[in-house]
């Protein structure tokens, strides 16, 4: 009986999955069988995998056969390249409405995007698919000798505050076999809290919020400490959900003594990259199919930017067919189908700054731009951009000591020789920024309609 209790005890993420009626078992077998696929035979097995979506989903799901035959002339005869994006705005009506024969909100995985592009959704995947997807993510995770079973995790997320909620989301944190920080308040007297816990902890890695974990390394290098002399079971910290600047991974890995490892992934889909231990951004291929294209839908070139457009090949509740996720990327010119490398994550279409010229600009060209000057002493420990006219913009900085005249200056003149003249700053110090219900922190934001 002990024995038996003690095999839960170490394989309980496995047994809280397989409980709530995801078949992990089978999952991991055809995981195995999917990596397995040698290279030359990974495009046919690509391309058999996306007719047998597509097929179930024009046979089995009334809303994307509708969706179809309303953007095409000819479905029976239609080729890949002919089928229609699918976008967010496809999915602004009731989930019963989406889901295919045989599924019902009884049997599928529900869960509600985060609303980080402006246009959060509810989404069902069948639990085979959610499964898979776990299964693949199990396999990432292992690349850098963690194992969700036995790994104790350091977790910056955010958590609901209300009673229930909160609850709930201590409960998970429990199965799987982690520790969460609240990122809501993130100030010194908070960062020092969180550091007694690492030095009474035996945490095996960090996973979390980028913009949370790197103010956690400011907070270390202020401290001129490095986390594994007070840590020193930690692996690796994985950053998620934010863009990762290559400065801040520096900083990170200083500090932190271990390697910092970039995922990049959506609720209604799966991960789709995850860094590999040879530095790459490696995209999954096993459960999703990846594309940029251009702005006439048509793909571009290895090493040409576009939009991410991606397929979930095997989630029968729902479709996600050549779905525009509101990215723009770029695969490595060296990708092949059963390899894709992501080589560079641009930022989401809907950050873009229109200026008085007419000229459009990613909104992260600000960031980008101010952020190589305005914490160059570390005074500034994080900052936003909002754009509330065409000509107009708003920094609010938490710093130490406020800017000073001078160093604002420098930061408007970056900007007029990287963008346009004629643009107006004003800048807000504040004693924390403002972050999403989930706690996410969205570096650039339009304001205008």
């Amino acid at each position: 009986m002990l024995a038996l209790f003690l095999f839960y005890m170490l394989h309980l993420f496995d047994l809280s999955l397989q409980l709530s009626g995801f078949p992990m078992k089978e999952a991991r077998i055809e995981m195995k069988q999917i990596v397995a696929i040698s290279e030359t035979d990974y495009q046919n097995h690509i391309e058999e995998k996306r007719n047998e979506i597509v097929q179930f989903h024009l046979k089995n799901n009334a809303s994307y056969r509708a969706f179809v035959s309303q953007n095409t002339n000819d479905e029976k005869t239609m080729t890949w390249d002919a089928l229609p994006i699918m976008t967010k705005k496809e999915f602004q009506k009731p989930l019963v409405d989406r889901l295919s024969r045989g599924y019902t909100l009884k049997n599928v995985y529900v869960n509600k995007t985060s609303g980080s592009s402006g246009d959060p959704f509810i989404f069902a995947k069948d639990k085979y698919c959610h499964a898979l997807a776990w299964s693949n993510i199990i396999n990432r995770f292992a690349w850098f000798g963690i194992d969700f079973n036995t790994s104790f995790q350091a977790r910056f997320y955010g958590i609901p505050l209300d009673f229930m909620g909160n609850k709930k989301e201590r409960i998970k944190d429990i199965l799987k076999n982690s520790y969460r920080f609240s990122i809501f308040d993130l100030s010194d007297a908070i960062l020092e809290k969180v550091l007694v816990q690492f030095q009474r902890k035996k945490f095996d890695y960090i996973n979390g919020y980028t913009s949370s974990i790197v103010l956690f390394a400011k907070y270390l290098q202020k401290k001129n400490l490095v986390l594994t002399t007070i840590c020193p079971t930690l692996k690796c910290c994985v950053v998620t959900s934010e863009m990762l600047f290559e400065e801040d991974k520096i900083l990170m890995e200083k500090q932190f003594g271990v390697p910092i490892i970039n995922e990049y992934g959506a609720s209604e889909l799966d991960l789709i990259a995850f860094e590999n231990p040879d530095g790459e951004w490696q995209v999954n291929s096993e459960t999703l199919f990846v594309e940029i294209l251009d702005e006439q839908n048509k793909v571009v070139p290895y090493g040409t930017e576009g939009r991410i457009v991606i397929t979930s090949l095997y989630n029968k509740a729902h479709p996600f067919i050549r779905y525009d996720i509101g990215d723009v990327g770029i695969l490595d010119e060296k990708s092949s189908f059963k390899k894709p490398i992501l080589k560079k994550l641009i930022g989401r279409t809907n950050d873009v700054a229109l200026l008085p010229s007419g000229k459009k600009s990613p909104g992260l060209t600000f960031y980008y731009v101010t952020k190589s000057i305005i914490e160059d002493d570390g005074n500034v420990k994080e900052f936003v951009i909002k754009q509330t006219k065409i000509d107009t913009f708003e920094i609010e900085y938490v710093s130490q000591n406020e800017l000073t005249e001078s160093q604002i200056q420098t930061i408007k003149k970056a900007i007029e020789t990287y963008l346009e003249n004629g643009l107006h700053f004003t800048f807000s110090r504040k004693e924390k920024l403002e972050r999403s219900k989930s706690g996410k922190l969205k570096q650039f934001v339009s304001m205008m309609e």
